[in-house]
């Protein structure tokens, strides 16, 4: 059975301070939640993570409303998983955005990009790019939580379609590969997969790996030949046409299983 997750963030001393057999308290919201809520005690055992990759494995020696005593029991520094695979999301009506970044998370993204294209009914202006980033950034951390990863794709700050072209440019030159899910592409993901692979010495994917999904609306012509003329892969799903939540979701488990992950 595997251990609850909490983050690290109110860990004292810092999780990346301490070593086997060294006792430490988690408080603040984390605290109180494995506390008050889950009514964790003595003698169970909880994972903490930094959200980078360190697990520490820890005996929890006592427990009060807010706070966890530990023990260090273990402490793993797990590798950063390749490829790195960023998610690009469009902004999208009634949550099926956050829903993206949710499963996505659970599943195995490693960064994350909101994207303000032009058919988005949502729109991110002022001071909502950052409550709106930071909304995104509490999905992911508490799906994090829930599928028991050390690692938490970060969500970077929201780009419009021309920066999202040059994001692209920048990492189609750095030997990336970017996949925009369009509806109608005539290549799968899995045939682009498996040319991408034969075009690298080893047979292995890119190291860095970009799923771009569109809004409900779908991606304008405009769009499309922007991030194609950035060095962007145009790629199908399917015969049927996925909801903006899903469509990345579907990808990113086709994407993990070539590369022998799943």
């Amino acid at each position: 059975m595997t251990l609850p997750v909490f983050l690290g963030d109110d860990l004292t001393p810092a999780p990346s301070s301490l070593s086997v057999g060294e006792r430490a308290a988690l408080s603040g919201s984390e605290g109180r939640h494995a506390a008050s809520v889950r009514r964790i005690g003595a003698g169970e055992w909880v994972d903490v993570v930094d959200g980078a990759g360190l697990r520490l494995r820890c005996e929890v020696s006592g427990a009060d409303k807010s706070s966890l005593s530990l023990i260090v029991r273990e402490v793993v520094q797990e590798e950063s998983p390749r490829p790195q695979i960023v998610l690009v999301q469009a902004l999208a009506k009634g949550g099926r955005d956050e829903a993206a970044v949710e499963i996505c998370t659970e599943i195995g993204i490693d960064r994350v990009i909101p994207w303000a294209s032009r058919r988005a009914i949502v729109q991110w202006k002022g001071p909502k790019a950052e409550k709106g980033r930071i909304k995104w950034e509490g999905v992911a951390r508490a799906a994090a939580k829930q599928s028991r990863r050390a690692f938490v794709p970060a969500v970077e700050d929201v780009k419009d379609s021309r920066e999202l072209a040059s994001w692209v440019r920048a990492l189609t030159d750095e030997a990336g590969v970017a996949f925009v899910c369009h509806e109608e592409a005539t290549v799968s993901l899995g045939a682009a997969l498996a040319h991408v692979q034969d075009s690298c010495v080893d047979g292995t994917l890119p190291a860095r790996i970009a799923l771009i999904v569109g809004p409900e609306g779908g991606i304008d012509a405009e769009e499309t030949a922007q991030l194609v003329d950035a060095g962007a892969r145009v790629i199908s799903l399917g015969a049927n046409v996925l909801r903006s939540s899903t469509a990345g979701a579907v990808a990113l488990t086709l994407i993990r299983a070539a590369a022998g992950k799943y």
